[in-house]
């Protein structure tokens, strides 16, 4: 008899074919991007939960309109009241991220709004730095980068929220479990 799911169970699922059609239109898209935030802990093995998908996103003008495309083929809008269009202009970017202390851009789903992809507005750490260190992995058949954890570690010290500082002693902790495993094996 086949096991139910219950609703977490049948959610679970439903975000995992939401993150899966959002790596292969950005793969077909060409789009030069990373992950970070709970889905690339995730990636690592970290036993995180996590709803949206944050993404850095090389910032040149060719990157964010093949970016772009990839969002209107998802049919992802803005979150804010701003045209989608409005993320490509760089003077713009800069003046939410100086007058709104904005980091993240948010697209979302409208006919399913827990799909949300947070987009990182400037570089923070400049992207052919990150694009040096990535991770690569696999599944099923789409190449999804990930920023290493070191970046990662940066990254989620940024922002100070409780839940980034739990990150980070989660990656660290990873971090200690593979150097242990890497010295038992030795």
């Amino acid at each position: 008899m086949p096991k139910i799911l219950g609703i977490f169970g049948k959610q679970f699922i439903f975000i995992i074919m939401f993150y899966e059609k959002v790596f292969k239109i950005l793969a077909e898209k060409q789009v030069k991007y990373a992950v970070i935030g709970g889905v690339a802990l995730v990636l690592y093995g970290v036993v995180r939960l996590t709803a949206d998908l944050d993404l850095i996103v090389e910032l040149s003008t060719n990157n964010l309109n093949k970016f772009i495309e990839a969002i209107k083929e998802l049919k992802f809008i803005p979150k804010l009241p701003v045209k989608l269009e409005d993320f490509l202009n760089p003077e713009l970017r800069e003046s939410w991220y100086k007058e709104k202390n904005m980091i993240v851009f948010t697209f979302y789903n409208p006919s399913c709004p827990i799909e949300e992809i947070d987009v990182f507005i400037k570089e923070i750490i400049p992207f052919n730095e990150i694009e040096k260190e990535l991770k690569y992995f696999q599944i099923k058949g789409i190449t999804i980068p990930v920023v290493s954890k070191r970046h990662l570690k940066q990254l989620k010290a940024i922002t100070g929220r409780p839940q980034d500082i739990a990150d980070i002693k989660a990656i660290e902790e990873l971090e200690k479990i593979e150097r242990e495993d890497l010295w038992v094996k030795r």
